[in-house]
């Protein structure tokens, strides 16, 4: 199992991203890069990519819908370039809030777009002439252009054929096809103990079609880090976050996250928490959160009870454990952790 964390996206991305690179000397496999609507992922990991060495860097994630899969090729080529061949490409589609609001794109055929996507990416990494006509025309016909497009190969050589790809993914469909076709898959709100009846299926249905180039499907999932007699309160950091997505990330009925909480079996108290989001009383959703959903999806407490976290992971199939440090000292929990994989 390999360890990794994802940047703090909400404040200096320089600090933040120094704060990561340091850590890379503590054990730090890899580190994760949120876009959201915030600043954009490829300018910061490119950051990372100068401040590191060995660690692996990822996008968690770009969406399928603002960048043409072209320009998603080309900028994991180019970040696997000024890497050294450390980049991983997280993508998904998002929601219709931040696809819609943000970037002014209807949200139609998710599924779809995130399935050629990938393989337009591929394609272009191995250096093919591409001549796609799907969702995406490469190149355009000449009936909805001038007419001049032709054909085209990635002008440059990437330094590997083919970069990891990581697919955010929930609902069973997406799942499915997330099993079936990326290299590795990023799951949100991730409890291990659930894990299997919410996703089992959808999983196995997904392998059972994968090629066997594409070798086991890589799981990347974790959260809050805080080890000590005391740092089970640490739990208590999560609920915020938890709030956000399954209160504020959509409307009702129009919530990936929501229903996911619904799936693990936390209905009444996930729209109680939607309720009180959308009417702006988050302090209030935050403490509706069941205390058993910020204890199963975090890693804190005691160190014999963390390493039973870890563990619970381990057994749920992640094999890429993404932490948050809490505390003082970021290093020393990664030091522990990482003793322990």
């Amino acid at each position: 199992m390999e360890l990794s964390m994802l940047l703090d996206y909400a404040g200096d991305p320089r600090k933040a991203a120094d704060e990561a690179a340091a850590l890379e000397a503590a054990g730090l496999d890899a580190v994760w890069v949120a876009e959201a609507w915030g600043f954009d992922s490829p300018t910061i990991m490119g950051y990372l990519a100068a401040r590191t060495e060995r660690m692996k860097i990822g996008s968690a994630i770009l969406n399928v819908y603002s960048r043409t899969p072209a320009l998603i090729a080309q900028t994991a080529a180019g970040l696997d370039a000024v890497s050294g061949g450390r980049a991983l490409l997280g993508l998904g589609a998002s929601g219709p809030q931040v696809v819609e609001g943000w970037h002014g794109k209807p949200y139609d055929r998710p599924l779809g777009r995130t399935r050629e996507t990938v393989e337009l990416c591929r394609r272009v990494w191995r250096r093919e002439t591409i001549d796609h006509h799907g969702i995406t025309e490469m190149p355009l016909p000449a009936p909805k252009g001038s007419g001049l497009g032709k054909p085209l190969k990635i002008l440059t050589r990437p330094v590997r054929s083919a970069v990891p790809v990581y697919v955010a993914s929930l609902g069973p469909a997406n799942v499915r096809m997330t099993a079936e076709i990326a290299d590795g898959w990023l799951p949100t709100l991730f409890i291990p103990e659930k894990a299997a009846e919410v996703w089992g299926g959808p999983l196995a249905e997904g392998t059972a079609k994968r090629s066997p180039e594409l070798g086991p499907l890589q799981t990347v999932a974790g959260g809050l880090l805080a080890i000590g007699e005391d740092a089970a309160a640490a739990r208590d950091l999560a609920r915020p976050q938890i709030a956000l997505y399954v209160g504020g990330m959509g409307a009702p009925g129009k919530n990936f996250y929501n229903d996911l909480a619904v799936a693990y079996g936390y209905g009444e108290e996930a729209r109680k928490i939607q309720e009180l989001y959308l009417a702006g009383r988050k302090r209030d959703a935050a403490a509706a959160v069941p205390d058993e959903f910020c204890e199963l999806m975090t890693l804190c407490g005691p160190e014999g009870y963390v390493r039973e976290r870890v563990e619970a992971f381990r057994e749920a199939g992640v094999t890429m454990l993404n932490v948050t440090p809490v505390g003082p000292e970021p290093a020393r929990l990664i030091e522990t952790v990482k003793s322990w994989l």
